[in-house]
């Protein structure tokens, strides 16, 4: 594993405010992004998601459980693949044009906040499938 190039990892985000109800932890607060959905995913240990980019949607992935491996590289002009394990609390950012995978290495939950809708045509419309992880 390299050191980042085009890989936004926020590690081990921890609550901002904490009392006797409890903890609030700020997910995403950078007052520019425009969340059209937010997906919460599960994955089996093992399983791949993505081997995919899109041409207009970023995605934040927010680790809820488990551990996953995230591998990442530019759909034009990158060939070096760049990989991170990220667990609870860590949350990566893709980019447009970004090709993207993950591999659960445990039973995994995810929240993924899109700047695109999920409605099916238009994620079909703006997803390129690409083989980045082999099952």
């Amino acid at each position: 594993m390299s050191i980042a190039k085009y890989m936004h990892i926020t590690h081990h985000q921890t609550p901002e405010f904490i009392d006797t109800r409890g903890a609030i932890t700020k997910v995403l607060d950078d007052g520019k992004t425009a969340i059209k959905s937010i997906l919460y995913i599960t994955s089996k240990a093992g399983a791949i998601r993505s081997n995919h980019y899109h041409k207009k949607d970023a995605h934040f992935c927010f680790i809820i459980s488990g551990k996953m491996e995230w591998h990442e590289k530019p759909a034009e002009g990158g060939e070096e693949v760049e990989t991170a394990v990220l667990g609870p609390g860590d949350m990566v950012y893709t980019p447009p044009m970004m090709i993207h995978a993950a591999k659960a290495l445990e039973d995994s939950v995810f929240l993924a906040f899109a700047t695109e809708s999920r409605n099916q045509d238009e994620y079909e419309a703006d997803t390129i499938r690409v083989k980045l992880l082999d099952s």
